[in-house]
């Protein structure tokens, strides 16, 4: 990660298109606020919200304290007082043919700052408004030079992925784009590789001979009532599966690049997205929680998976036979993120004798993170007893730790330029042709009960092994 520093960003102009909506409330206002308490903004910087409502500056400003309130980091009276004078908004959406009040309110913002502003468009808004805020962002004059952060899906199948890509490189180059998943700015998420990286004992059993299989497991007991209308339209697949899933797995798959610099390891993840084999719909769970239907917002019908389990397979040398096991859901047991690889039972006396889950790496995503080794230990005592002990190391407690929430990483390396841990569109073609027999000929939907840990057929898929979480 860049120097914690501000004073070589040049006056900026984050423009959050969706500014009022659910996911600029629930994670972006509150990790640019974290960002300004952290003291990592530009020192000249504006905050301009932007959406079809007719919502004053002062309104919008209530809005974000208000979000703040709820959702973090609580601002203080002079703190806010301060940050506030920055924030603004332009009503009347934002097309090709209408422009609404964002040209005004930028040029206003220009003449306050100087000079010619760095300004970062970040798209918070449905896949479906991708391509027509892109080609307004061309057509009125704001692409030039400018930062451009999608959120994911990129697309919602192969073939619109396609399209939105042509349509992005008609309007940025693709140093200006900024395709974010979050799951890559967790701190875990980065040691999936600098742990291996700079560890020659961990580097020496990173691949198949060493380890028998690989979890990737993102339960969550949340349910989707204030995202229902964007879920029925997603489902668990395109939500989690081809964004964050797949971008874990290529974390923990990848070849050693030639450097951490953002190209290289760039490269070196979209390299082997392209050795995933396509998903076999015959080696996948889909599932749906009893109630979804009744969900305000849910169609009446809906066939909607909100759970997935999936067995995927890399076909490279490194990887080849070692079964990555994926799985995802709402209103399961428990919430967790977990990536563990499980590593093989070794030859020798003790072939056979080892407790079931054996030797285990794990990575914790959530919060800080966190590493822990199971390994299998003789148990104090006289006779030959086998058992796990575990170290954990809590990434906070390294000494001089200053960890960021993902979302906040990911917007200061916008800001300072750094794609490293951004997404590239040959990785996301590999990811939607992995994904691309699930999606056109799906299983259907088991049914689950809200609090369990999803359809049977999950356990089928891992047997005779066993998922770490839930047993």
């Amino acid at each position: 990660m860049p120097a914690k520093k501000r004073s070589d960003l040049g006056p900026t102009v984050f423009v959050l298109f969706g500014g009022t909506g659910d996911l600029a409330k629930r994670l972006v206002l509150p990790a640019f606020y974290q960002l300004a308490q952290e003291g990592l903004l530009p020192r000249q910087w504006l905050l301009v919200g932007n959406g079809r409502g007719d919502v004053t500056h002062e309104d919008f400003r209530k809005h974000v304290r208000d979000v703040l309130a709820e959702f973090g980091p609580k601002p203080a009276k002079k703190e806010w007082k301060a940050f506030a004078e920055r924030v603004l908004f332009a009503g009347g959406g934002f097309t090709s043919d209408s422009p609404g009040s964002l040209l005004d309110v930028l040029a206003g913002a220009r003449e306050s700052l100087g000079g010619d502003p760095q300004l970062v468009h970040y798209l918070a808004v449905p896949p479906v408004a991708f391509e027509g805020i892109t080609r307004a962002l061309g057509q009125h004059g704001l692409a030039r030079n400018a930062r451009v952060v999608y959120e994911k899906p990129f697309g919602t199948s192969p073939a619109s992925f396609r399209t939105l890509d042509r349509v992005v490189h008609s309007v940025l180059d693709e140093q200006q784009v900024y395709r974010i998943d979050h799951f890559l700015g967790k701190e875990a998420a980065q040691d999936l590789h600098l742990l291996r990286f700079a560890n020659g004992l961990f580097a020496a059993m990173w691949n198949r001979e060493h380890v028998e299989s690989v979890q990737i497991d993102v339960p969550e007991k949340l349910g989707i009532t204030d995202r229902s209308v964007f879920y029925d339209a997603t489902g668990a697949v395109l939500d989690m599966l081809v964004t964050h899933l797949f971008q874990l797995a290529a974390e923990v798959a990848m070849e050693p690049p030639a450097s951490l610099g953002a190209l290289d390891l760039q490269a070196a993840r979209e390299k082997v997205i392209k050795s995933f084999r396509p998903l076999d719909p015959a080696e996948a769970v889909l599932g749906q929680f009893t109630g979804y239907r009744k969900v305000p917002g849910v169609a009446a019908k809906s066939g909607q998976n909100t759970f997935v389990a999936a067995r995927l397979w890399i076909d490279n040398p490194r990887w080849r036979g070692v079964p990555f096991y994926l799985r995802t859901g709402k209103r399961l047991a428990e919430t967790r993120q977990r990536v563990s690889l499980v590593l093989r039972e070794p030859a020798g006396p003790l072939a056979g004798q080892l407790p079931d889950e054996g030797n285990v790496l794990s990575f914790s995503l959530a919060g800080d993170g966190e590493i822990d080794l199971s390994l299998v230990a003789k148990r104090p005592g006289p006779g030959l007893d086998l058992d796990h002990g575990t170290a954990a190391f809590p990434l906070s407690r390294l000494p001089g730790a200053d960890p960021l929430p993902a979302y906040a990483r990911l917007i200061y390396d916008v800001l300072t330029g750094d794609r490293s841990l951004f997404t590239r569109p040959d990785g996301l073609a590999a990811a939607w042709k992995t994904v691309g027999p699930l999606l056109s000929d799906p299983p259907p939907a088991a049914s689950y009960p809200p609090g369990s840990w999803g359809p049977a057929g999950a356990r089928t898929l891992i047997a005779p092994g066993q998922w770490l979480l839930g047993q």
